[in-house]
């Protein structure tokens, strides 16, 4: 599915950049609403490989590109398999772990297929590039001769991403990220025509590095634009829950369970969420916006289903919403909820103990997560709520051949007898 729609007018990017909350820093906003209006710009955004999938962390800057290449411009997906083996400091609090090459060309593999469902790559539509390309094969000491020689050290310590990793220690493969981040925009602008970087604001010293290695080596003049670093009304890390993180990969988390995350963020972060994470026009977005209330819950379903629909597609976001209404309106299809299988033979007799089967469904991590969270009254099994640590799941609970967990309003599995 591609989500590039039909391309608008070169000069209401920004515009509609800022109205959508993705605009937080500029290197030259005037300047660069100029060559936007004048001339179809290449921009990039970079990826790194540290898992096989992105997670709702890396939408931001994904649909940050699928909004210029709606507008008309040519989007570059970096896909970071060279960088990857150093590891990006940046809003970090620690050392990445070291990957292997075996590891990074599996996790380049899943994420350029996810890429490729937001973006149109190809022909002259966008381009999806690994870094590794460029940068695995270059010497170390040619690199410093060519590259680091442009680099002071004054002002790299002066970096954000450097400054607030010195107290816990960088080590030295990590110091030298900005300059590979650096290089990258510089062979993008040489061998693309690439004028603009764009990425989270904690990019924001490596994307200064980058514009100024390109005047230096170019002579072009690029620019930078950085999109906010988003946590959740209550504080929390954007696509962070209590049960990790919220993957954009179906087998990590499932559709229906991404399409809870969302139907049930906080009534505060609905109409700014609508703004930056669905393709609805303003006009909609705005009429949603003015919903109160109970009626707040019709704007998350929209949201949901249209965050959903964008990961998964239509037909994954509608076996969610069908699977959302048979939980919680007692109507519906509920064959999307997560489910794993059990043999029959486990529920005969004593039966299974409530504890194993809520740790083994992937409900809750540990048994003593799960004897809390009993105490607490907030598990429930067939609907009802159950106050026993000891309770055991037998063959005479299950209903049409299954047997329905439930954690707190939001965490639902259904284990299959089979």
């Amino acid at each position: 599915m591609s989500a590039t729609g039909t391309p608008r007018d070169f000069d209401n990017l920004i515009d509609e950049m800022k109205w959508r909350g993705f605009f937080e820093q500029c290197t030259d906003e005037e300047g660069l609403r100029k060559l936007l209006a004048s001339e179809r710009v290449t921009a990039y955004a970079g990826f790194d490989p540290t898992a096989d999938s992105l997670h709702v962390g890396s939408l931001l800057p994904i649909m940050g590109l699928v909004h210029i290449q709606r507008h008309g411009h040519r989007p570059i997906g970096i896909v970071g398999g060279g960088t990857a083996m150093v590891g990006d400091p940046s809003g970090k609090t620690e050392l990445r772990q070291m990957l292997t090459l075996d590891q990074i060309e599996i996790n380049l593999e899943g994420i350029r297929t996810q890429l490729s469902h937001f973006i149109e790559f190809g022909d002259d539509a966008g381009l999806l590039l690994n870094n590794a390309d460029w940068l695995k094969d270059y010497g170390y000491i040619e690199f410093l001769r060519d590259v680091g020689r442009h680099f002071s050290v004054n002002q790299m310590l002066a970096r954000d991403s450097v400054k607030s990793r010195m107290e816990k220690g960088l080590s030295f493969i990590e110091f030298n990220y900005m300059i590979l981040q650096a290089y990258d925009f510089m062979v993008l602008n040489r061998d693309h025509g690439c004028r603009l970087q764009v990425g989270g604001n904690d990019q924001w010293g490596n994307i200064c590095s980058g514009i100024d290695l390109c005047r230096r080596f170019n002579q072009s003049e690029v620019y930078g634009l950085t999109f906010p670093l988003l946590s959740t009304a209550t504080g929390a890390k954007m696509g962070k829950t209590a049960d990790g993180a919220v993957w954009l990969d179906a087998d990590r988390t499932p559709p229906y369970d991404f399409y809870q995350y969302w139907v049930n963020v906080d009534d505060r972060d609905v109409s700014r969420f609508l703004r930056l994470y669905t393709l609805l026009d303003r006009a909609h977005i705005e009429e949603l916006e003015k919903l109160e209330g109970a009626q707040i819950r019709e704007a998350k379903k929209v949201l949901a289903h249209e965050v959903t629909a964008q990961v998964h597609g239509p037909q994954e976001a509608l076996k969610a919403e069908k699977a959302a209404a048979a939980l919680f309106a007692g109507a519906g299809d509920a064959s999307t909820v997560p489910s794993s299988e059990r043999p029959a033979a486990d529920f005969a007799g004593d039966g299974l103990s409530l504890l194993d089967a809520l740790v083994d469904s992937g409900l809750l991590k540990s048994k003593g997560e799960a004897r809390r969270m009993i105490r607490q009254n907030a598990v429930r099994v067939e609907g009802e709520q159950v106050s026993d640590e000891m309770f055991m799941l037998t063959e005479e609970l299950a209903r049409d051949g299954k047997i329905a967990l439930q954690v707190g309003k939001k965490r639902h599995h259904h284990i299959n007898l089979v």
